[in-house]
């Protein structure tokens, strides 16, 4: 299924809800267009790429495809890039840290000039005329990460940064949330120094809606700030997990 997050003259956001099947960890892609061309954001697993590319011509023709972009380099993001690559005249981006290991999920060698690196300070794409910001998101959890910033829509994408699996699409109370997002943020976000300069940087941003790739949106400045707030004072990784490093009884 697809919903439009947000619809203008020129921009339109869609939002793919999970596409995923079985056991595999559920996920969302979304996809922004400016006067006809499009991004789509962390294009999913080989067994999700045949439904997008089926859902997107209602939005968007794939040849009509700018950008690619790879939040980081799991599989659910990027294991069907390869496919997109060989499809489209879209560039890829993502961390110059991973294009080379991404290599690996069968990118064919004649599609490797479109795998673009993103300098760890990140940069800005020009979408037809949209400037789309692509913000440093390093160690949340990758150690080479970023998060998109769409400043027609004001929506940021914040990756696996606010992922929570459940089962409604907007986050109603904050409170109630926070119990579904906890377990994994602790886990698998490996230190609150990066948690806090993220939250110090996106303040500056005008914000209407946080999307993460799993589970509910925020939406509203009240939800966003509650989670900016929420992710500034969270202690993570290493921090809580001291007393595991020991030998083994």
């Amino acid at each position: 299924m697809a919903d439009i997050l947000f619809e203008n003259e020129e921009h339109r956001c869609v939002f793919f809800e999970d596409f995923t099947e079985g056991e595999m960890v559920s996920s969302n892609q979304h996809l922004i267009i400016h006067k006809g061309k499009g991004m789509l954001l962390d294009p999913g697993g080989h067994k999700v790429y045949s439904k997008i590319f089926s859902a997107m011509p209602e939005h968007l023709p794939p040849s009509m495809l700018k950008y690619l972009f790879l939040s980081h380099q799991d599989p659910d993001i990027v294991a069907s890039v390869n496919g997109w690559l060989m499809i489209t005249d879209a560039d890829a981006y993502m961390s110059a840290i991973w294009r080379r290991f991404v290599a690996h999920f069968g990118v064919d060698g004649s599609v490797m000039d479109r795998m673009k690196e993103i300098p760890d300070q990140g940069m800005k794409l020009d979408l037809e005329g949209c400037e789309l910001m692509i913000l440093p998101a390093h160690f949340l959890h990758s150690s080479g990460n970023f998060h998109v910033y769409d400043p027609v829509s004001k929506i940021l994408y914040s990756g696996d940064l606010g992922a929570a699996i459940v089962d409604y699409r907007f986050v109603e109370d904050f409170n109630t949330h926070v119990s579904h997002m906890e377990g994994f943020h602790k886990r698998y976000m490996p230190t609150s120094t990066a948690c806090k300069a993220w939250a110090a940087m996106v303040r500056d941003l005008d914000i209407e809606i946080i999307a993460p790739q799993h589970g509910a949106m925020f939406v509203g400045k009240e939800l966003c700030n509650q989670f900016i707030d929420w992710i500034d004072g969270l202690e993570v990784g290493a921090e809580t997990m001291k007393d595991i490093y020991k030998l083994p009884a």
